[in-house]
């Protein structure tokens, strides 16, 4: 249950067991922070060996704490928290932070001593925030559970991260920058308590308004996918994916596997479940703070009034780098921004008004473009010199900014000069940033969540043409964990998907009559569970139109083959129609360990591992889901029509990755497939898959 969270933010009472009287001890910070920022619950330092801390009472265990007590916080060597878990339960607390190390990150006996703890508060049904974690604030109630020094302001932005470290170093980073937060929490080895918990929590909880998270890796991402996509309807959820590199990722044999690395389904699911995802600390925050507490860019025509025409030069190639324009201003609004401004001002967008402008030359600018049709958004910069308050220039931004309900954010180049203009801008709600790339991503992250919230909620694709329990016989009786395209052929056709017509022959006469009732020309295939990529050992013959080739090219394959891999079974071959014109794609799928099937496109053939040109999206999909993964790659556009190319069945290939994606889901053991080439033929004639194949988990 989510409101089993409420207790780590908003308690009647916490006891700090282990607090110290020691200031140099974390537990001394800790039990300090709990009285230095308002909270008026209880608070009880546990010491056996202390009478009063900090000037407050000590306790010699947890039962002798009185109530009200909702909320422990352990500060003790690992080897003793069991123990202390167990008298929790015992005093009927139901939430407990486990600051304290040396559990599964270190490994061996701290694995079991994790599982141990686990199982303690599962038999209590208590819930756990960490171990090796910083603890819990809550800007509204005062709580802090933490031993880091200071706090940020009061906010609206919900902030829980996977790493202690990074919650310290955030909020330093940010102590001083006046970004409102709502909540902090350090999640630690998640022995309980995960980040898809507290996505769910802030998203109920009203203080919140936007929810930022540091993420290191998600045990159970379907769920995560299930939980964000509806917080993220309500709220946005802006997310830093640490470990994006695919350094270490194990090679696999299909393509579809060597496309994958570790980092592609997280950002697959990201996507699909709307989450706004940044690549820094610093994005984050820019992003996050910017999503609290301004609106959504109506469109993406921008307005610049600047005193520096370079760094305007700078944020508009970032606009443009995210999809934002320039808004052109109408002649008319042009000569008004010029009646007041100094004569050698540049009145085009951007509107640079020279060095030495001051704040009633912002406001003017504001003034006439406030009503304009043609700008969704404005943003004022400044480069600070000493003929001008900054602080000035802010206070006119967020007088003008009261009067719109467009989105408007400031730019100011510099640091040591801007301290009260930071302040006058954030304590009023106008974002400020210091570098001109900024405005362009954070209204590109904006934008991008806008577009999400216009997405319309459709079911994934589902059919009810499929065997389900013939697909279970065969996989059942798999004589091989690697299928090759005879045994994954049936596979397919149980599922719907549609087969070139052909057969499978053990030798040349067998071949023949096969030839002979799909009709020349045909192509034929070598059939071996060693060989995967048959076009490699030259074990594919294209466009056979006679018997007299057929018989050929059976005693030339098997020559071929025997040569290059003299230890490969040859079980026979697969004789097939040749197949009309088309264009040839990759429909393909990776069971992801915390995502589940990762669905994959691109352009077939050999040419996928070339131009590495492929989108990625988590099974089950939607139609618009798919069809997005398509209109995302070069493949894509050539199935469109490119350049007045020729137009292909589209609805074909989404359909074959819903198929595809349905057989990955009704059976795990399955843990890759991949159609290379599924042939579409042109629109309105759909697709054959003229190969496949599968690897199978060990059952």
């Amino acid at each position: 249950m989510i409101s089993d969270l409420a207790p780590f933010f908003s308690p009647q009472g916490v006891a700090i067991i282990g607090a110290s009287q020691d200031p140099q001890k974390l537990s001394h910070g800790i039990l300090k922070n709990m009285t230095l920022f308002g909270y008026t619950g209880g608070i009880y330092p546990v010491n056996p060996k202390a009478d009063q801390i900090l000037g407050l009472p000590a306790y010699p265990d947890i039962a002798t704490v009185p109530d009200p007590l909702d909320l422990a916080v352990v500060v003790l060597p690992a080897s003793m928290t069991p123990s202390v878990l167990r008298a929790c339960g015992e005093r009927g607390i139901k939430a407990v932070i486990i600051i304290s190390g040396g559990f599964k990150e270190v490994g061996g006996k701290g694995i079991e001593l994790e599982e141990e703890c686990r199982q303690i508060a599962k038999s209590y049904q208590m819930r756990l925030i960490g171990p090796n974690c910083v603890g819990t604030m809550d800007l509204s109630t005062g709580l802090n559970t933490t031993f880091i020094e200071g706090i940020p302001a009061k906010g609206a932005i919900g902030f829980v991260s996977q790493s202690g470290a990074v919650c310290g170093g955030v909020v330093d980073l940010i102590a001083d920058k006046g970004i409102g937060f709502s909540h902090f929490a350090s999640l630690g080895n998640e022995l309980d308590v995960t980040e898809t918990d507290m996505i769910a929590f802030f998203g109920d909880h009203p203080q919140v308004r936007v929810i930022a998270a540091y993420v290191e890796a998600i045990e159970d991402g379907e769920r995560f996918m299930r939980v964000v996509s509806q917080v993220s309807k309500q709220k946005p959820v802006v997310l830093l994916k640490a470990g994006r590199t695919d350094a270490g990722a194990k090679a696999v044999s299909s393509h579809t596997g060597s496309m994958a690395g570790a980092y592609t389904a997280y950002r697959a699911a990201f996507k699909q479940s709307g989450v706004i995802e940044v690549e820094d600390i610093v994005s984050l925050f820019d992003v996050a703070w910017s999503l609290s507490c301004q609106p959504l860019p109506r469109g993406n025509r921008v307005a610049i009034f600047t005193n520096a025409g370079g760094p305007a030069a700078l944020a508009s190639d970032s606009l443009a780098a995210n999809g934002f324009t320039l808004a052109t201003i109408p002649p008319q609004k042009q000569a008004q921004l010029a009646e007041k401004l100094n004569p050698s001002a540049q009145v085009a967008n951007p509107v640079d008004m020279l060095g030495g402008a001051e704040a009633h030359e912002f406001d003017h600018c504001f003034q006439v473009l406030l009503d304009e049709p043609g700008v969704d958004v404005f943003l004022p910069m400044l480069v600070p010199q000493s003929l001008v308050d900054p602080a000035d220039i802010a206070r006119s931004i967020v007088r003008n900014a009261r009067l719109t309900e467009k989105t408007v954010l400031a730019c100011m180049v510099g640091e040591q000069s801007l301290g009260e203009a930071r302040a006058v801008l954030h304590t009023n709600g106008v974002p400020m940033s210091v570098y001109p790339d900024v405005p362009g991503k954070v209204l590109g992250a904006m934008q991008s969540y806008r577009e999400w919230l216009s997405q319309s909620d459709s079911p994934p694709m589902a059919f009810s043409d499929i065997d389900r329990p013939a697909a279970t016989e065969r996989l059942a009786h798999a004589q091989q964990l690697t299928l090759g395209e005879s045994e994954t052929r049936p596979l397919m056709a149980d599922y719907g998907l549609n087969l070139v017509s052909g057969g499978f022959a053990t030798d040349a006469d067998q071949a023949v009559e096969i030839a002979a009732e799909v009709g020349y020309p045909v192509v034929l295939k070598i059939v071996s569970p060693d060989i995967l990529h048959k076009s490699d050992l030259g074990g594919i013959a294209l466009n056979l139109a006679t018997e007299t080739e057929l018989r050929s090219a059976v005693q030339t394959m098997r020559s071929r083959i025997t040569t290059a891999m003299p230890k490969a079974a040859i079980t026979g071959f697969l004789v097939q129609k040749m197949a009309p014109e088309g264009l040839e794609i990759i429909v393909g799928m990776q069971r992801d360990p915390a995502f589940g099937p990762l669905m994959m496109f691109g352009l077939g053939g050999v040419y996928v591992e070339l131009f590495k040109d492929v989108g990625f999206g988590v099974a089950p999909m939607t139609r618009s889901q798919a069809q997005a993964m398509i209109a995302a790659t070069k493949a894509g556009q050539l199935l469109a029509g490119f350049r007045g190319g020729p137009s292909y069945d589209v609805d074909a290939v989404i359909d074959a990755i819903g198929r595809l994606s349905q057989l990955a889901l009704d059976h795990p053991t399955i843990a890759e497939a991949e159609i290379n080439p599924l042939l579409v033929l042109p629109k309105g004639e759909g697709a054959l898959v003229l190969d496949a194949r599968m690897i199978l988990s060990e059952k």
